[in-house]
């Protein structure tokens, strides 16, 4: 799973380098964004698992890549809009990748079921949810658009196919692909999640 770790760190912090060239940010802030939205999910499932200090802050490579990776919005912007949809795909597999090894680091730590579940929503989502506050926006995770709710779906057949003894490598993959591809899908076919009916004026 290292290589999808390196491959979700990417594309999440071009994603939160992205916001904070939209919103008119100087380099710090972009940085800060693109480093936040990468690592932070991370971050904050270790303090939650008692992982102190947390492996996303002593892990150096990752911290660089996010930088680098904040950087290249920085100076090639234009290049990153155009390559907009490759980053929303890369944007997928790190939520899905996240959910999976986020779960499984709940489950090895010893805190299966409901908490290994919450641990591996967090992991994916909690890094945007970090940048969008700090960029004054509604976090993804409450917006209609599907986004937290694949992550969850992933994590609880993480944490099922763990209790059935079926959590090989192959499984990983094959559940890291099906919350991908229902990402994506719910972005190309804009599926939204159910949001109360307002009523109408009169």
């Amino acid at each position: 799973m290292e290589l999808l770790d390196v491959i979700g760190v990417f594309a999440f912090a071009l994603s939160g380098g992205l916001v904070g060239v939209r919103r008119h940010f100087d380099i710090f802030g972009i940085l800060t964004l693109a480093v936040v939205t990468a690592l932070g999910g991370g971050i904050v499932r270790d303090l939650l698992l008692g992982i102190t200090p947390p492996r996303n802050i002593t892990n150096l490579p990752l911290v660089v890549l996010a930088l680098g990776a904040g950087l290249f919005t920085f100076f090639f912007e234009g290049t990153v809009e155009r390559l907009r949809r490759l980053v929303l795909v890369a944007d997928a597999v790190g939520l899905a990748a996240f959910c999976v090894t986020g779960t499984l680091t709940a489950i090895n730590a010893g805190h299966p079921g409901m908490e290994a579940i919450l641990v591996g929503v967090i992991t994916a989502a909690g890094g945007g949810a970090i940048r969008d506050v700090l960029a004054g926006q509604v976090p993804s995770v409450f917006s209609p658009e599907l986004y937290a709710l694949p992550a969850l779906l992933g994590s609880v057949l993480v944490d099922v196919t763990q209790r059935l003894g079926l959590g090989g490598p192959l499984t990983q993959w094959l559940l890291v692909a099906l919350v991908c591809a229902l990402r994506i899908a719910a972005v190309k076919f804009n599926w939204k999640s159910p949001t109360p009916r307002r009523p109408e004026r009169e």
